[in-house]
């Protein structure tokens, strides 16, 4: 299954917060966004101009948005790209929403994932 994706102009971070803590306010931005709260921690995606120097994060993120919207019976899509990732040694973190995946590379091996996902069949555009 190949899809075509989008590399967002977006550079992202990762946060990790208290599991307990309040949505803060600097995470209310125009970019991608996404928080998930589980009883261990509360994550925290987005623009890392958004964030506080005190708040423990992982930099360095690009972000790939697959063009959607998918629909929920679509089978594979994310294998087919985390695939050609994982065998260029290109490590991922994915996310979804109602419409569609979103997988954030690190910015060092952005050159990489591209050529990867390419040589896979995907059809990728840099924003």
């Amino acid at each position: 299954m190949m899809s075509h994706l989008t590399v967002l102009a977006q550079h992202a971070v990762i946060c990790r917060l208290a599991p307990e803590e309040e949505i803060p306010s600097w995470v209310q931005n125009d970019g991608l966004t996404a928080l998930v709260r589980t009883p261990d921690e509360f994550s925290v995606v987005c623009d890392e101009r958004s964030v506080p120097d005190y708040i423990k994060v992982e930099k360095g993120w690009r972000i790939f948005k697959v063009q959607g919207p998918l629909e929920f019976s679509q089978v594979g899509v994310l294998a087919a790209i985390a695939m050609p990732l994982a065998q260029a040694g290109v490590s991922i973190f994915a996310m979804s929403t109602f419409d569609t995946d979103y997988i954030l590379v690190k910015e060092s091996s952005l050159v990489m994932a591209i050529d990867a996902l390419r040589n896979a069949g995907h059809e990728v555009d840099v924003a």
